[in-house]
């Protein structure tokens, strides 16, 4: 049934009310903060290429193509995607055994199947991260950005740590004189015209890698297109898929929070990986959502649309055509501002609630920073927050679970009363409860009151009754769900034949 005119007519005004809200409705806001996070993102990109063993324009291509596309693609206005470490740490094998064209094959197929993810929906999947992994996921970059600072802090001269702590004053008390202009915008302006005038020798950006001097351009990778081809790439795509997507979906979460505003998680899927099929044509390396950039760009007064767009166009212009000027900017100034992005990134209240929450809570979101902060692997972490969760949670809701009983008719008949879910943490309890070797006419198990889940508790439920028949005893379930009914009439065998030969292990 196609659309009326009144449809089209009543979400025309519709369509532009959320373009002008995800565009224009902090046009000045959104370009400062996105020159803030375009200055940021030069030596990330850079560092990023190093750890990858590819050329310095690799990343910075990559964090232009990624920013500019999942402006328009994305599902999460404000957040910044681009070239980061944990997807440069999964590159390293592939560029070293195969080279930079094997790696830009593996960002479009990364591509392809982000995309794949998206329209299969699995951005529903973050319904299944517990608070608890948020958190930890969240300090635990706090640490990393905190830690990656550090090589720039050691054995340098007194110059370098007066710069970064001035960086860091002019950040924090710049806004009480004015938030008009976000203050590590000043903090960077600052100590660049301060390291020029003084011509101190300290690090600076041109100390990273050379910045490149052309615009990217659409090319081919150059590999033979067989299976062969696809059996190398293949591997490492799928795992860039799922950590980009992961990390992805993971900030978006974070964003929304900070913002108080809701995401598309399934649409950010897909966009993901529209921007790494573009990253991939232009010569860039796969990439994915960045939580400290868009921690930069949120604190800087960015929110829509637009300030991802300013970021990935202002970093181009800055780095082909501003490139003397840029190389200046001292690498104090930068980590000033990083610094500032891990204190506003950890979440200081977690500490104080370790005490205050559930103990399976806190044991959740340390093992979530330790694994991540021990392998910097962003995934890894998360995986075991979510097992932990998990399990606790299950053994929560066995433990909530109990059975009564009560006799009738002169003592012939005993009703048991199940209250609870009934799954395979709750089914040997299940199991247990029951008083067998009772001499009794008839056994009432009233489930009004419980729920069976899997087949450990259809199991359960036929050792029981298999049981009481063995010793004679004529047993009435009662009172089970439509759900559970299905699942009982589908998978239980106590009324089929040979249920007691099963049970007697025949």
């Amino acid at each position: 049934m196609g659309l009326s005119a009144g449809n089209v007519l009543t979400g025309f005004p519709m369509q532009l009310k959320r373009i002008q809200e995800d565009w224009f409705s902090n046009i000045r806001g959104d370009i400062l903060a996105g020159i803030v996070v375009a200055l940021a993102l030069i030596p990330e990109a850079i560092a990023f290429s190093i750890i990858a063993g590819v050329d310095p324009k690799v990343g910075l291509y990559a964090s232009f193509c990624i920013s500019v596309v999942i402006a328009f693609a994305g599902g999460r206005p404000g957040m910044i995607s681009a070239a980061t470490g944990a997807m440069a740490l999964l590159m390293v094998t592939l560029v070293k055994e195969h080279g930079l064209e094997y790696l830009l094959a593996a960002t479009i197929l990364t591509g392809v199947l982000q995309i794949l993810a998206g329209a299969l929906r699995l951005g529903v999947l973050m319904r299944f991260v517990s608070r608890s992994v948020v958190t930890g996921f969240v300090n635990a970059l706090a640490i990393l950005i905190f830690l990656a600072q550090l090589p720039e802090l050691t054995n340098v001269t007194w110059h370098v740590y007066a710069m970064t702590a001035g960086g860091l004053a002019i950040i924090y008390l710049f806004p009480y004189l004015t938030r008009s202009i976000p203050s590590p915008l000043v903090c960077i302006v600052v100590l660049t015209i301060v390291a020029i005038v003084l011509d101190l020798d300290i690090r600076t950006v041109g100390h990273m890698g050379e910045l490149p001097d052309s615009l990217p351009v659409f090319l081919l990778p150059n590999i033979p297109l067989t299976f062969e081809t696809l059996q190398i790439i293949f591997p490492y795509a799928a795992t860039l898929t799922v950590v980009g997507l992961l990390e992805s979906l993971m900030t978006a979460q974070i964003v929304d929070d900070l913002t108080d505003t809701p995401s598309n998680k399934n649409r950010e899927c897909a966009g993901q990986g529209v921007a790494n099929i573009a990253s991939g044509f232009m010569g860039g390396m796969a990439g994915c959502a960045m939580i400290g950039q868009s921690v930069i760009n949120i604190k800087s007064g960015g929110r829509g649309r637009l300030s991802t767009l300013a970021a990935g166009v202002i970093l181009l212009i800055m780095v082909v055509f501003l490139g003397p000027w840029v190389k200046q900017i001292p690498m104090a100034a930068l980590v000033a501002v990083m610094i500032m992005v891990s204190i506003g990134t950890f979440s200081w209240s977690s500490l104080r609630d370790l005490t205050r929450h559930p103990k399976t809570s806190s044991v959740v979101m340390v093992a979530t920073v330790v694994v991540v902060v021990a392998t910097h692997d962003l995934a890894k972490g998360v995986l075991v927050g979510v097992l932990l969760s998990g399990i606790f949670f299950a053994h929560k809701v066995g433990r909530v679970f109990r059975i009564t009983s009560t006799t009738q008719d002169d003592g012939r008949t005993r009703t048991y009363n199940v209250v609870g879910q009934v799954f395979f943490a709750s089914a040997e309890k299940f199991t247990g409860s029951f008083d067998f070797k009772e001499v009794i006419e008839k056994v009432r198990i009233d489930l009004n009151r419980a729920r069976f889940w899997d087949i450990t508790a259809v199991s359960a439920l036929d050792a029981v009754i298999l049981k009481f028949r063995r010793e004679g005893t004529e047993v009435e379930v009662i009172g089970l769900d439509e759900a559970s009914t299905t699942l009982v009439d589908r998978f239980a065998i106590h009324d089929k034949p040979g249920a007691m030969d099963k049970l007697m292990g025949h």
